[in-house]
Parts: C-alpha cells; structure tokens; sequence
C-alpha cells in the first residue's frame, strides 16, 4: 500500500498520548509497519500535543508533512491542523463556532498564521470557517457529533460522567480506524492491553464501536500476516534495554526532559529474562538513583564504576553542563563512565520538549583539557539499542568516558521494527582488562596500547584524585611522569581508531564509489534522507549517502576515502551551523558543497528533505533551511 499519515491533537493531559497508542497498536495488530513522532509542549496539562503516524506495509523510518486522516476532538487541533490536510479531516459538530482568538494556549505566532490564512481566502476564523477551507481544497471533512455519542455511553455503564467523558478521544481514534477498513478486533485488542480494569475496557469498548459506527470504510485495508515477530519500540526503552541486557547495575539520574523516560523504564523493567551472557540480570537488577541534581547523578555513577559495578546515567543538555567536572575527573582517572545524552533544543532552557542537534561539538569538547573520550550517534531506533549496550562495552574495554548521543526525536518518537534487527543474541558482554590487584599492582600502568589492567576498589591499595598523578595514583607534578602519564592517556584514541571497524564508525548506502553526488548525515535525520533518497531514485537521481555514527575517535582515513573527489556533498543536519560537517572538515579538510539544516526542533520529514535534495542535485541552492512542523 502507499503510505498513510494519521494525526490526532489534542490539549495535554485531555489522553491524547493513550488514543494514540491504541491506535498504533491496533495497526500494529494488523500486519503493519508505523511510524509515529510525538510533539508536546514543556507544559503539563492544557496546551497542544499531537501524535503523527505513518503507515505501510513495509518498514517506514519517517514521517511526512501532508495528513491524510485528521482526528481532533476539541477546536484547537482543528486551528492547528488544517492546512495540511490532504484527505480527511474528523471534527466536532458542536464547536463548529467556536473562535480562533478564544483559543487561550495556542502560541500568539501560530493563531497570527492561521488568520492570516483564513483572511486570504475569505474564510472566518471559526472553525467553521476552517472547516470550509479545508472542504474547498478537496478535503472531505466528516462532523462528529461527540456529545449524542458520550450520552449513548453515559446511559450503558455505570461510571460518572467526567470519566466518560475521558473516551471522546477513543471515539476521535476509532472513527478515524473506521475509514482503514480494518477489523475491530484489533482494536479492542490494542485497548484491553492498555486498560487493565474491566470498567475502562467495558468503557472504551464502547467508544471503539459507537465511534467506527461514524464513519464508512474508505482505504479497503485488510489485515496482513507478519512475517516472524516484530516490536513496537520508542528511543528510551531501547536505549534503557541496550544497558540492560549489558550487565547494567547502576542507573543515576536527575529528572529532566526528555532523559527521564529511560531511567523510569529501567526502574519497571529492572530484571530482565533472557538467555546466555545476560542471565544474571534476572537474580540482580539494577539499583536506579533519582539524585538531588547532574552533579550527584555524574559522580555516583563514576563511584559505582570504581568499585566494579556496571553504571551509567543519562541526561539532556542542561544536565550534561552541570556534569562537566565529573566528565572532566573521569577522564583524568580513566574511569569507564556511559553518559546517554538526550540533545534537545537550545541553549539554556531552550526548547525543553522539542529536538535538535546543537549539542554535538559541546560533546567532544565537555570538560576543559585534553583527554580521550568516545563519542557516537545513533540513526535510529535499533541502533540507539545496539550503541548503548556498545556504549557499556567501549567505556570498560578503553576505560574512558563514552558519551551516547540520541536526540529527543528518536527519544519520543516509535516505530515497529523486525525483532531481527536487534540480534541480541549476538551480543557479548566485554569488561576489557580486569586485575584482581594486589601486591605491587598499578593502576595506572604505562602500557603500548595505553589501557591498564583494572582492578575494583576492595581489592587493592588504589588512589584517585583530580591530579595528574604517577602509575600508582600519587599526585606528582615530575616533567617526565607528566609528559608519559598525558600520552599514555591519549595512546587510546589511537588504539581506539586502530581496533574498531569501520563499519562500526559510519555507514554507507547506495553506490558511493560511483557516485558524483553522496549525501552526508548523521543523527535522526538518517532516516527521512534515505526515504528522500529513495523517491529521488525513482526520478533517475542517484544519491549514495554516508551516515557518521562515531565522533571521537573520528574515522579519518575512512571518510576521506568516501568523500575525497566528489563533485557534490550535500550535508542533511537539525542544527544551524552544520556542526557535523565542521568535524569532517577540521578532521579531512573536507567541505560540503551543499548544505540542507533544520533548527526549529521538529522531526525531518521525508517530503521536505526530498525537495531540498532534489533542488540541490538539480544545482539549485546551497543551504536550504527547513522550517516544517507546528
């Protein structure tokens, strides 16, 4: 089938975020591929969210810009919504007068656009008036009358009437279901393993059969028959399920948007089953600390780590600056310490619920000195689940900080995934060069690669400070011990370069090596590029991507070998200086000819990124701004 775009809005806290998963389920349930991106506000109860999904009945990476099923429930998301409707659009009958200037939340800028466009084309601003705009653009705009709907409910269950209310998003969700054409089982499928009380399934029940009622089947959908067994995954449980299947002891944290998710999963599903390396998890689990701020989070983390437990914290820009000193202290100390790092929009408080990739030279420079660190990126879903169990691997094998970067896109944002895609039965926990200690034993020991056996706290006489220091730990200041004790140090970011692969580092995709034109890229935007790509090829335009998935140490040679000669290199970055292509450029003196950059903090879509590269492989303009989104 082609593709298929959903979207339903509504304010925080009205449900928005459970109709959504119980629709995605329910798609899911039937044999297909989704993928869905959350936006929401840094607000609690009130102001706008909303959930975009595509559909089809292959693996989907994106979403895009035009809505084929509109679902809202209240004026608001009508307001927000309706330029970008190109199919249906599902509203409520009893608020086709409601006004826009009486919308109360919605951001003085967005209501200045929609009336401007409404008076463009002489329409009121009303949703009524919305609705007509809508209606002469050929879309077909189905009124709901909610109330008559909830009164039905009302008079056959026995719950009050606020709590009854509570279903108009089932009914928003389920009448837009109804159009697909697919099977209500797997609806009342998908919402009896969201509602655990009988009540709230006998309710919501309900909702999905009044609500499909609505409406006649119009996309001739049918359910599939999934091949093997597949996952309906989100950034944060994979991230917190790479670190659990690693042999993680100790999580840290301190509660901050969107980093938190990942621990309070971690704390849910703390003992894990599963066979070979990891089955010690299941007789353990893992302590998870909710610390008083990031300083406390950082340094409890390296302390575990000094007395041999697996830990590592996680947390978003703000949080990463107050971790600076720890970052710093561990590197000094060569301490093994996992850092995921949730970049969102900024600087300062910034854009605390919204995406970007602002952070990715702050990360390869945190902490003032020279010291080695890794620093990778992850693309999608099953890679922030294979870098973060890498992450836990890296830091004990090259006993330095690894800094794991996910942007709050791919956090927030979820997809159905091919359990294959994860292998983790391949999977192999490595703690590097252990030493029970002991007389004579040092710490740090000046070896060729630059890593020294490891012994845990308890077991031996051992010394850490924030000064540099001899082999065995004590502070000294001595010419000679300083200059071998730094290159010791540094001997690991070429040990590190020389001993991971390549293919480890960064990826490729389409015919590179015969190709004049490759875009570059790195992050989530990984995943709208190769779609973009995709429907460029079928134009007769090819385009070989590289996507860059390690930092530090840089893969060098590798990307020089990729990019070297190309007439054309098209950087695809969310962040307004291209800071990715400046590393390749200070690293290989390499520069993109072309550059396509979003800042605003909303997901790439596959459209928007299509028509940047198809403008720039046809010689058109050299930096595209992106600006799509609500």
């Amino acid at each position: 089938m082609n593709r298929l775009i959903w979207r339903i809005g509504g304010p925080q806290g009205s449900g928005v975020d459970t109709a959504a998963n119980i629709f995605s389920d329910a798609i899911a349930l039937a044999g297909y591929y989704i993928y869905g991106n959350r936006e929401y506000y840094s607000n609690i109860k009130g102001r706008h969210s909303y959930f975009t999904v595509a559909i089809e009945d292959r693996p989907v990476l994106s979403v895009s810009d035009s809505i084929d099923i509109l679902a809202t429930f209240e004026p608001e998301t009508v307001f927000q919504h309706f330029k970008d409707v190109r199919g249906v659009a599902l509203y409520d009958k009893n608020v086709e007068g409601a006004k826009l200037d009486s919308m109360l939340f919605m951001e003085g800028e967005t209501r200045k656009r929609a009336q401007e466009l409404l008076a463009k084309h002489s329409y009121p601003e009303t949703v009524k008036g919305a609705i007509d705009y809508m209606a002469g653009r050929g879309v077909d705009c189905i009124p709901v009358d909610y109330d008559a709907v909830l009164r039905r409910i009302l008079s056959e269950v026995k719950l009050p009437p606020t709590i009854v209310d509570r279903s108009k998003n089932v009914i928003a969700v389920a009448a837009s279901y109804g159009l697909l054409g697919l099977d209500k089982r797997y609806m009342i499928d998908a919402l009896t393993s969201i509602f655990k009380k009988e009540e709230y399934v006998k309710l919501n029940t309900k909702a999905v059969e009044y609500g499909m009622q609505l409406v006649q089947p119009r996309y001739g959908m049918t359910g599939l028959e999934p091949q093997g067994h597949r996952l309906r995954v989100d950034g944060n449980s994979m991230s917190a399920l790479g670190k659990l299947l690693a042999g993680l002891r100790l999580q840290t944290y301190y509660p901050i948007t969107p980093a938190s998710d990942e621990s309070t999963y971690i704390e849910a599903n703390q003992m894990l089953e599963v066979e070979g390396e990891g089955h010690q998890l299941k007789k353990y689990g893992v302590v998870v600390l909710q610390s008083e701020d990031e300083i406390s989070a950082v340094n409890t983390a390296i302390g575990a780590t000094l007395t041999g437990a697996r830990a590592a914290t996680a947390t978003s820009g703000p949080g990463f600056c107050l971790m600076a000193e720890g970052i710093g202290w561990a590197g000094i100390n060569e301490v093994p310490l996992v850092i995921t790092y949730y970049m969102r929009g900024s600087p300062s408080t910034g854009l605390p619920t919204r995406s970007g990739q602002a952070d990715l030279k702050f990360a390869l420079n945190v902490s003032h000195g020279e010291f080695p660190r890794v620093v990778i990126a992850s693309g999608d879903h099953p890679e922030v689940f294979h870098d973060a169990f890498w992450a836990m691997n890296l830091a004990e094998i090259y006993q330095t900080p690894v800094v794991h970067l996910v942007e709050k896109v791919l956090a927030n944002s979820y997809s159905v995934i091919d359990d294959n895609e994860l292998s983790y039965h391949t999977l192999r926990i490595d703690r590097g060069k252990l030493s029970r200690g002991g007389e004579g034993y040092k710490r740090f020991a000046i070896t060729d690669d630059g890593v020294s056996p490891r012994a845990f706290m308890g077991s031996s006489k051992l010394i850490y400070t924030g000064d540099e220091h001899n082999e065995v730990g004590h502070i000294t200041e001595d010419v000679d011990m300083r200059f071998v004790m730094f290159e010791k140090r540094m001997k690991k970011m070429e040990t590190m370069a020389r001993q991971i692969p390549d293919a480890e580092k960064l990826k490729t995709y389409g015919d590179i090596e015969h190709s004049d034109a490759v875009v570059l890229t790195w992050g989530s935007p990984k995943q709208a590029t190769i779609e973009a790509i995709d429907m460029l090829a079928q134009e007769g335009i090819q385009l070989g991507m590289v996507q860059l998935r390690m930092f530090s140490p840089f893969p060098r040679e590798a990307v020089r070998r990729l990019l070297g000669g190309k007439k054309m290199i098209i950087d695809v970055e969310n962040n307004y200086t291209a800071q990715g292509a400046q590393v390749v450029t200070e690293q290989t003196g390499i520069e993109p000819t072309n550059y396509v950059l979003k800042w605003n903090g909303r997901i790439m879509t596959r459209e928007e990124v299509y028509d940047a590269l198809r403008r720039a492989a046809k010689g058109g303009t050299k930096r595209v701004a992106l600006n799509g989104g609500v």
